[in-house]
């Protein structure tokens, strides 16, 4: 079988040749490099053109390995970067689709298979695969690496990844008020199921309360569902970053990048105070949450969510750090107490037809109404009087 075959379906494996290394300046501030450890000149280019057009470094670096990925499966073809046409990129399409996540790989085996679904929360786990977001974004970082080099006069004279000129001719010059239309995909592009945001229930919440070890994760926790934030941005927070009078924590923004306020609940002010009356406080400039064991340094997002992992596994259930910014959402916007504009401006939502995705029913709830539903009686059926009985069962039936 030819080898572009084999790769589309799922029975040949790319080699795992370069890599992403941090550059020596910070534009970019990341770059690939080949098996020899030699620097992808023309990805150097274009990472350096998203830098300076004030590209996150964490952005910088996920294009990185994004073309990385790319120029793997060019190197195993034999295909010169500015040779590559649309055959090529179906091929990337095709081995993204059938090819093993190693990142979705089981090492324990109390884990939930691949893509199962949990009885508790209702959340399917991540797929054996790579997700069809993960290959729209593969597809999105090809064609604005190619589209790049077009304007520079150099690569292909056609972008290699089909794009929809319909698409991009009606959503350009739509405000972003107005409700999304319908239009076809373009070719290879995956369908992606819209699926509301979930949020955890009353009582599984107070479940995951509990099983929190220490004064520090229920302080986290509670800061998290009563102010929105994102939990990179919750774990940055310095203690100049805290308006104890005002009630209010001090974030870098994950989009704008920008110092903004977030509110917070009494609650949570109160456990934080008692975190650091136990904790002591960090040196200055230094994040108020820290690790608990060995040398003492700030707490990171991936230790966090290994207390959350470590929860879930108590539990049966399958949360993530996500889902308390989900869930400080739905208890916003359906409290009956904050508009739906307030809210917005609390999680900080640019458009905010993202916010009105949280005016939600959820699943539980729908449960127990329909429960409700089946137990009601059936309501008898009366007939005037005067009807004769063996008429009305010969007309309407016994």
């Amino acid at each position: 079988m030819d080898l572009r075959q084999e790769l589309m379906e799922g029975r040949a494996v790319v080699p795992s040749a370069g890599a992403v290394v941090p550059a020596e300046g910070q534009h970019p501030p990341y770059i690939v490099v080949n098996g020899f450890s030699s620097e992808v000149e023309p990805v150097t280019a274009y990472l350096r053109d998203l830098a300076l057009g004030d590209c996150s470094p964490l952005t910088g670096r996920r294009y990185a390995y994004g073309l990385l990925r790319w120029f793997r499966l060019l190197w195993l073809l034999g295909t010169a970067w500015e040779k590559a046409t649309e055959a090529e990129v179906a091929v990337l399409a095709g081995w993204l689709r059938s090819a093993r996540n190693p990142q979705r790989q089981r090492r324990s085996p109390q884990s939930s298979a691949a893509g199962a679904v949990n009885i508790r929360t209702g959340k399917a786990s991540l797929g054996p695969g790579y997700a069809p977001r993960t290959i729209n974004h593969a597809l999105s970082v090809v064609s604005g690496f190619y589209e790049f080099h077009g304007h520079q006069g150099r690569g292909p004279v056609v972008n290699p990844v089909p794009a929809s000129p319909q698409r991009r001719r009606v959503l350009g010059h739509r405000s972003p008020l107005e409700p999304a239309p319908v239009l076809g995909r373009a070719r290879l592009r995956q369908k992606v199921a819209d699926r509301p945001p979930r949020s955890i229930p009353d009582l599984l919440w107070d479940e995951l309360f509990a099983a929190m070890g220490c004064e520090r994760d229920r302080a986290l926790l509670d800061s998290y569902v009563s102010s929105g934030a994102r939990a990179e941005e919750l774990l940055g927070v310095g203690l100049e970053d805290i308006d104890w009078s005002g009630q209010k924590i001090y974030v870098i923004s994950k989009g704008t990048r920008a110092r903004e306020a977030v509110p917070a609940s009494p609650a949570a002010f109160l456990r934080l105070a008692s975190y650091l009356d136990q904790r002591g406080t960090p040196p200055p400039g230094e994040p108020v949450w820290r690790t608990r064991h060995g040398q003492d340094r700030p707490l990171s997002y991936w230790a966090m969510r290994r207390v959350i992992q470590r929860a879930n596994a108590k539990l049966g259930t399958n949360w993530s750090l996500h889902d308390m910014r989900h869930t400080a959402a739905y208890c916003m916007a359906n409290g009956g107490t904050l508009k739906l504009e307030e809210v917005q401006a609390v999680l900080r939502h640019a458009n905010i037809q993202t916010t009105n995705r949280y005016l939600t029913v959820r699943v539980e709830e729908l449960f127990d109404v329909m429960a409700a539903h089946y137990a009601k009686p059936r309501t008898p059926t009366h007939y005037a009087v005067g009807y004769d009985p063996s008429d009305i069962a010969a007309v309407f039936g016994a």
